[in-house]
């Protein structure tokens, strides 16, 4: 929010990168001064991102690989660039800053940009909010405690069917 505050006195956009894993997310970080959010790995997994689908033990999974990867960086001289080791020739004296594995499938990418701009818009009414300027505007943070969050999600169920929007941490 501080950050977001300076960055508009001086005209910089800010950008929401990494930790992002739902629509509340999305919404609270716009409500703190976020211009745009960066959506990498909520959207790993779906048809339109990069890898394969595998499949291990029955589950159908997407092959994932960030920008800062060593392999990204290996298969790609603008990985490299972007973080600033682009005149880096030995692969062994590369320092990644991101991470290759697996993710879960997830299907068609309308399906889930669907979810998550119905999530945003049920914050943004949530806080009386019409348009995401308002959001910005006139969003309140409030701190809970962990057992208000624990309260938050469901628990004392076991939950029996995955539901397009809620994932089970």
């Amino acid at each position: 929010y501080d950050c977001a505050e300076v960055a508009l006195r001086h005209g910089v956009p800010v950008v929401a990168d990494g930790g992002l894993t739902s629509s509340g997310d999305i919404a609270k970080a716009l409500a703190a001064g976020a211009d745009s959010v960066m959506l990498g790995s909520m959207l790993a997994g779906t048809d339109e991102s990069p890898g394969d689908v595998i499949l291990v033990q029955g589950e159908r999974f997407k092959e994932y690989r960030g920008m800062g990867s060593l392999g990204a960086m290996k298969a790609r001289s603008f990985s490299k660039d972007r973080y600033f080791q682009g005149d880096v020739e030995d692969v062994d004296k590369l320092v990644p800053e991101g991470i290759e594995g697996r993710v879960p499938y997830k299907g068609p990418v309308q399906a889930i940009l669907y979810q998550l701009v119905g999530g945003l818009r049920q914050a943004m009414g949530y806080c009386g909010a019409p348009t995401i300027e308002a959001l910005k505007l006139e969003s309140r943070f409030v701190r809970i405690t962990g057992a208000g969050l624990r309260e938050s999600h469901p628990h004392d169920v076991t939950i029996t069917k995955d539901s397009p929007n809620y994932r089970r941490s």
